[in-house]
């Protein structure tokens, strides 16, 4: 093919440049125009090469239909619009403009070169070659969960001996409830069972049918119309990372409607979103018991019922990690359990975290946490273990203590745990103005103390950035780039992001928040590729202080001999700290 191309703009060339260089690469004949020529002047280049195709390119917005409108009208009076296809394309093109000023073909920004040369070799571009192909990624490959130190994992045998000697004697009704619900899935029918062991507001509900108040029920028209709309929802979706696998981008959602939780997912995953973390209402975390059926919640938080895990699962695409969150509340192991049933990849349990800023009672929490941890090992499903303590004030490495405790008990029970630790500017990072010069040393010293202490995933959340967010959305959304991407500098398995208004408690959380974040992350991973953010020698510091500290943590939590005490009695955070024993489910646990 000969192929004209044409700048038609004052200096703009780069775009027909760069597309003559990727024709003459495939054997096509290209002649490359300067910019800024007459349209009386490219007329008669024109009549004097005869091409096959003119392709014009105009970048510049301001008059671009008359000019291009004119420059077609110059064409067809030369008695060339019969002998050469035109075509236009750049910023100020639309396909809509371009055959409503009698192009034959348009090509508008974010055009791929495969497009138009598709177009031009007159063959369809196959659709196999534009779809982005993900696969569903294990974020606990390839690690031992070695304790690297023999001091550490001597601590940690006797922690984990000692919590889960005292829990194998003692049960709950969160337990007893979990064992029903197993069965009850099996076909037995229970349910009475089950209710005897709910409260007041489950229970009405089960009886009585009682909807809790701010929750409705979800009409059959809305499913049958989600159907429709998820049906018609096809796209190509993005990967965020450009020259690396890691890290993995996780969003949250919770907007108590399955439906718009749903809708967000899609939005999440077509901009690049790789997993996604459900979670619930605090007051299901209160109540004993969980409900059934399709359920949608007025306020923060969607209701965990297996009929709502099961429609969020059908939304999802096969390559997106889902984890639902367990690890805090009354109803920790059945929430595993459902979890498991809808075929979530994750979930979340950390006690420390749960009894000491979750509002559950540390006791309940713990033989609970077991129990569900457990039912993790059994479903060979990974849970994560957050320290969002440090939002709170607990220093970080008494958060890392706590995590890194249940973590190895995990792994003594035959799960596979991934830590989480918060990457924020945290009040105990104010307070001891760890964070005076920057944001990249102090996190960095957490995952080399975490590093050099065990072989395991990492996986900051959640969200990363919290805290130094405001409510401008540009500021939100550089400030979680940038956190993402000394993630991907540290090489961590995984992060989660904000979106750009979860800043602030202003309203709902909207999808356009989300694609800013999304955007800002595919900038900054571009940006950096496998280039490193090189942190000063104060990192190296903030590890050592504390790795030191949770040595010394763990070691008074040995000494202690009882895990449960330990976390009543400030071991892992005082109160002045910000630790706070919850009182959900206390007094509820009885020897077996």
């Amino acid at each position: 093919m000969k192929i004209l191309l044409v700048p038609l703009d004052p200096v703009h060339d780069v775009a027909v440049k760069m597309l003559s260089r990727e024709f003459s690469q495939r054997g096509h004949q290209t002649i490359l125009l300067p910019p800024d020529m007459k349209m009386e002047e490219i007329v008669h280049v024109c009549q004097k090469e005869m091409p096959d195709y003119i392709m014009v390119s105009r970048t510049l917005g301001y008059n671009a239909a008359e000019l291009l409108g004119r420059f077609i009208d110059l064409i067809d009076a030369a008695g060339l619009r019969r002998k050469c296809k035109v075509v236009v394309g750049g910023k100020a093109i639309t396909k809509e403009l371009a055959a409503e000023l009698g192009y034959d073909a348009g090509f508008g920004e974010k055009t791929r070169w495969e497009e138009v040369i598709a177009f031009v070799e007159n063959r369809e571009l196959s659709a196999e070659g534009e779809m982005v192909k993900k696969s569903k990624q294990d974020i606990t490959q390839g690690y031992s969960y070695r304790i690297k130190d023999s001091a550490f994992r001597e601590l940690l045998e006797k922690i984990a001996d000692q919590i889960i000697e005292w829990a194998n004697e003692r049960t709950s009704p969160g337990i007893e409830r979990a064992k029903i619900r197993e069965r009850i899935l099996k076909g037995e029918d229970l349910l009475d069972e089950y209710t005897k062991l709910c409260d007041d507001l489950v229970r009405s509900y089960y009886n009585e049918k009682v909807v809790p108040k701010h929750v409705r029920l979800i009409t059959q028209e809305e499913i049958k119309r989600l159907k429709e709309l998820l049906n018609r929802s096809s796209y190509s979706p993005r990967i965020l990372r450009h020259s690396t696998d890691k890290p993995l981008v996780f969003v949250q959602y919770g907007t108590g409607c399955p439906f718009m939780d749903a809708m967000h997912i899609k939005v999440s995953e077509a901009w690049g979103a790789d997993g996604v973390l459900h979670f619930d209402p605090s007051w299901g975390a209160r109540c004993e018991g969980l409900l059934e059926g399709l359920l949608a919640h007025e306020e923060d938080g969607s209701i965990i019922t297996l009929e709502n895990l099961k429609l969020i699962k059908s939304a999802l695409n096969e390559s997106t990690l889902w984890c639902v969150r367990a690890h805090r509340g009354v109803n920790t192991p059945e929430i595993v359990l459902l979890a498991h049933e809808a075929g979530a990849d994750l979930t979340k349990i950390n006690m420390v975290y749960g009894s000491l800023n979750g509002g559950s009672d540390p006791e309940r929490l713990a033989v609970d946490g077991v129990y569900a941890i457990k039912l993790a090992a059994k479903f060979k499903m990974p849970f994560d273990l957050p320290t969002n303590e440090e939002l709170g004030g607990v220093p970080a490495h008494k958060a890392f203590a706590g995590m890194i405790a249940v973590a190895y008990l995990g792994v003594k029970l035959g799960a596979k745990p991934i830590l989480k630790p918060l990457f924020c500017y945290s009040p105990d990072a104010i307070i001891n103005k760890y964070m005076e010069d920057n944001y990249i040393d102090y996190n960095v010293g957490k995952v080399i103390a975490l590093r050099e202490i065990i072989d395991a995933p990492i996986w900051p959340g959640e969200p990363i950035g919290f805290m130094t967010h405001t409510e401008d959305r540009v500021q939100s959304a550089m400030t979680t780039a940038l956190h993402a991407a000394l993630g991907k500098s540290l090489e961590l398995d995984a992060v989660t992001v904000s979106s750009t208004d979860e800043a602030y408690a202003r309203g709902a959380i909207t999808t356009s928040a989300r694609i800013d974040s999304l955007r800002a992350i595919a900038d900054a991973f571009r940006f950096f590729g496998k280039a490193k953010i090189e942190p000063t020698k104060q990192a190296y510091e903030y590890a050592k202080m504390i790795k030191e500290g949770i040595y010394q943590t763990l070691q008074r939590v040995a000494e202690r001999g009882d895990f449960v005490a330990s976390l009543y009695e400030g071991l892992f955070g005082t109160k002045e700290e910000g630790a706070n024993p919850g009182r959900a489910g206390r007094g509820t646990v009885r020897k077996c």
